[in-house]
């Protein structure tokens, strides 16, 4: 499995589910450390390999007052305390070349967000890092995801057509149930359906899940409407384990 090439990885050759996990955003110094420790503690216990996962900015505000990181350096930094306090890879978005060129000093792992799959001069930037890239499919590409207006349909069919390729397929749940455009001017999301999303994808047989979680997400700076409560995360985990099993 190509998880074993990932720096720090630890269960790679368990035949477990890979998990990306963390908040959505840095919000301060503390919070992130926090929270890798806790999905550290359940992915050793169920022998997961885990990669965690926080932006260092938030670049696709749909308000221009929407909290958007605490500074990038400062932020890079705390993402990379974690990774050397923990001793697990950790991973970043990046949305500009200049980013890459940046970020690649503090992460493992880059990653290129999903509305900026496209971006042919990004995508060779960071692969050229020699680094891991973790590229998110963007909804408006085939297979498409995209539904009406301000909703997101999961094709499960997409899972083996990706595999052809010959990569591992991660399902981002987190952000398949977003619900974009709300009059608010802030993402909605369905929290709720979450372990089914998970469940259903790890019975596809996706080789990993991506999903943002909070303390309280209620409290959240960015995808508080998105993501699971860090309290839920073991009783999740532990029912895509015995999913997985049963494959």
């Amino acid at each position: 499995m190509v998880f074993l090439d990932i720096p720090k990885i630890k269960f790679a050759d368990s035949g477990n589910f890979l998990l990306i996990a963390g908040p959505c955003v840095v919000e301060n110094e503390t919070m992130p450390l926090q929270i890798a420790e806790r999905i550290q503690k359940i992915c050793d216990t169920y022998k997961i390999p885990f990669i965690f996962k926080a932006s260092y900015k938030k670049a696709n505000r749909s308000r221009s007052d929407s909290f958007s990181g605490i500074g990038d350096e400062k932020a890079l930094k705390v993402i990379r305390k974690v990774g050397e306090t923990l001793t697990i890879p950790v991973i970043t978005d990046v949305h500009t070349e200049k980013e890459t060129e940046i970020a690649v000093e503090f992460v493992d792992i880059l990653q290129i967000p999903a509305f900026l799959c496209r971006q042919t001069e990004l995508l060779i930037t960071a692969g050229k890092t020699g680094k891991p890239v973790n590229i998110k499919k963007g909804q408006f590409v085939s297979a498409g995801s995209m539904k009406f207006y301000n909703d997101l349909v999961i094709d499960f069919r997409n899972i083996p057509d990706m595999q052809k390729f010959d990569v591992p397929v991660i399902v981002d749940v987190t952000h398949s149930l977003q619900q974009p455009n709300q009059t608010s001017g802030i993402t909605g999301g369905r929290p709720d359906l979450i372990s089914t999303i998970a469940r259903a994808s790890i019975a596809a047989g996706a080789d990993g899940i991506f999903l943002e979680t909070h303390p309280n997400p209620a409290q959240a700076r960015s995808d508080g409407a998105n993501m699971l409560r860090l309290d839920l995360l073991e009783s999740v985990v532990e029912t895509l384990v015995r999913i997985r099993k049963a494959l």
